[in-house]
């Protein structure tokens, strides 16, 4: 893609996770917008389109967040994608900007999970959600299966929890921001055997945005974040394929067709990333994923995770945020979180968990347990500096 083709990141905002009982979807995510437009400079009548991401938010949950601040009469496209609804929007945003629709769009992601309880609620019609496949049950699975499989152990679950805690202390929008131990970890509330409590992503409340422009529109401001665009230089959106009988739970195919497609189409390869937010919403899922995305060799994820390189400071630090697993995850706004994160790295403003030198970042989520299908969607997105 040449310079003048390229789409760009010039502002970002958030709010902070949580359980924030007397917010509304459109108050949650008014503060992130207008904290995006800001921060790249710019002004609401400068937004010429918006996406919003978002899985419970309800029917029109953009135009809903948008009316509170008097961003009337644009296009407003809603997607739904379960956990990937807002890297969903992001890659839409992006398209259409590619494609001249428009040259200036905000893309957020928002969820309130507090008027819930429980795990997500599973479609009806899904037979292995009546049979109760909920997401908790199913990385169990997942994790029964790895630790056989790789001779991981319960303690290493344990450490990816504890690097997240350590990664989100440092993190102002966090969720969860006291550090743990491996030993706390471990005697948390059983949840799904395992896995503990403090294993598996709170819920809660949030939203992300971020203001995505063409490099020519970019030039016209000059807000902290448009000083320091970043380059989407990789957009890949996959759904799962239907098998039936076997699948290998410790060999995500939807997460390793997305990396390879999403490097292809980025010219590079995991050894070129410096910087990765990944969707960790259960412990195992990080060490599923070191080997799914090309960071380890099958059976190496738990050397790679013990040798420090993973965590602040090591080779390729994942989810200097805290992931889900501290910054929370509230389900449609998680892939913009990400995507916020990697942002602000590769612009050196991630505060006390920056990453140094960091000049290629790469966020990936999924979204959605569908019977036969791997997951419903994987997004993954690479940005350069």
């Amino acid at each position: 893609m040449s310079g003048e083709d390229a789409v760009l990141v010039i502002g970002t905002g958030a709010v902070p996770f949580g359980r924030h009982y007397e917010m509304t979807v459109a108050t949650l995510a008014a503060p992130a917008i207008l904290a995006a437009i800001a921060d790249a400079g710019a002004e609401r009548k400068d937004i010429e389109a918006a996406y919003c991401g978002t899985a419970l938010g309800g029917m029109m949950a953009g135009q809903r967040c948008l009316k509170l601040i008097g961003m009337t009469g644009i296009p407003v496209v809603n997607v739904e994608n379960a956990c990937a609804s807002s890297a969903t929007a992001f890659r839409q945003a992006w398209a259409g900007i590619r494609a001249g629709l428009h040259e200036v769009a905000v893309v957020f992601g928002v969820e309130k999970l507090t008027r819930l309880s429980g795990p997500l609620p599973i479609e009806p019609d899904d037979w292995e959600g009546a049979y109760g496949m909920v997401m908790p049950a199913l990385y169990a699975m997942r994790a029964r299966r790895y630790m056989h499989d790789r001779g991981a152990t319960a303690a290493d679950l344990a450490e990816v929890a504890v690097k997240a805690r350590r990664h989100g202390a440092l993190n102002e929008i966090a969720q969860m921001r006291e550090p743990t131990t491996v030993e706390e970890v471990l005697a948390s509330r059983p949840v799904a055997d395992p896995l503990t409590l403090l294993q598996c992503c709170p819920t809660g409340d949030g939203a992300a945005a971020l203001v995505l422009a063409s490099a020519r529109a970019a030039r016209r401001f000059s807000g902290a974040g448009a000083a320091r665009p970043v380059r989407v230089i990789s957009s890949t959106l996959v759904s799962g394929r239907y098998m039936t009988g076997f699948r290998d739970m410790t060999s995500p195919e939807i997460t390793k067709r997305a990396a390879q497609l999403a490097y292809e189409a980025a010219g590079l390869g995991p050894e070129d990333l410096d910087v990765i937010e990944t969707h960790d919403a259960f412990t195992v899922a990080e060490l599923i994923y070191y080997e799914a995305l090309g960071l380890a060799r099958e059976g190496e994820a738990v050397g790679l995770l013990r040798s420090g390189a993973t965590s602040l400071g090591g080779r390729v630090p994942v989810n200097p945020g805290g992931g889900l697993l501290a910054r929370g995850h509230p389900v449609g706004a998680s892939g913009a979180a990400q995507l916020v994160e990697i942002t602000r790295q590769l612009q050196g403003r991630a505060g006390q968990r920056q990453v140094a030198g960091a000049r290629i970042g790469l966020a990936h989520v999924t979204g959605g347990g569908i019977s036969g299908l791997d997951h419903g969607a994987a997004a993954i997105h690479v940005l350069s500096v």
